[in-house]
């Protein structure tokens, strides 16, 4: 965040580490964020001697604002984006991402800077968010880490699988996830699933089983598209124009 701030044209003071004094770090700045664990924020925010004219702000998806006691100006800066190094992170952080943003309006102020979207996510609405997050990020590499598994038992490697994920992702963009999804559990075909849980080690079948659950979930949901809502583009431009009331 610091090296993606500073390439934003932010001036960027310095980044304090464990071990450092953190009861200064308030002064002599507009902002001060707090990049730790979840665990950590609060504990740390409380390290920092309150400054009235500074905000200081944390980076969680899931916590509310409360955590930034005794601090008066508080915002929280959310990047919906997966940050797995320093080098990827900078990159991201600039490439027109949503940022989740609360409070001060230095946090909206610093997404734009960044050249992101900034969406406003309440204390209240903050944990299903977050979860919305994970269960998009994390839960899906976890998801394609039991494929690649499963792969492997019949010599198919994980660029095959990577290709038909790109193209589910692709189709989901497009048509939304009902309409997106195809397969067996869509089909409603119960003996081609019969097969695939017949041919599962034992420790993948809750996984499986659990994906076979949410598909047929969804394909309960889907319904053939009227003709006055049948073009993706249409859809699309119905969300943008609701876009702009949530964002800050």
């Amino acid at each position: 965040m610091a090296a993606a701030l500073t390439d934003a044209g932010c001036d960027v003071r310095g980044v304090l580490a464990r071990g450092d004094d953190l009861s200064v770090a308030a002064l002599g700045v507009d902002g001060l964020v707090i990049a730790t664990p979840d665990a950590a924020v609060a504990s740390v925010a409380q390290a920092v001697t309150a400054v009235p004219e500074t905000v200081v702000m944390h980076m969680s998806g899931s916590l509310g604002l409360d955590v930034l006691s005794p601090h008066g100006r508080r915002a929280s800066l959310h990047p919906l984006v997966p940050l797995p190094t320093p080098e990827v992170g900078r990159i991201r952080l600039l490439s027109g991402i949503t940022f989740a943003v609360a409070g001060d309006p230095i946090a909206t102020k610093l997404a734009h800077m960044l050249g992101g979207w900034p969406v406003v996510v309440d204390d209240d609405r903050r944990a299903s968010y977050h979860a919305a997050a994970c269960i998009a990020s994390n839960h899906l590499v976890a998801l394609l880490g039991q494929a690649e598994r499963v792969a492997a038992s019949a010599g198919v490697g994980i660029d095959a699988l990577l290709v038909l994920a790109r193209a589910s992702l692709a189709d989901v963009g497009e048509l939304g996830p009902a309409r997106a999804l195809t397969g067996p559990a869509a089909r409603g075909d119960a003996a081609t699933i019969a097969r695939h849980r017949a041919a599962l080690a034992p420790e993948e079948l809750a996984g499986y089983d659990a994906g076979v659950a949410l598909a047929q979930r969804l394909a309960s949901t889907a319904t053939r598209p009227s003709t006055a809502d049948s073009s993706p583009r249409a859809k699309q431009a119905g969300v943008d124009d609701e876009e702009p009331a949530q964002c800050a």
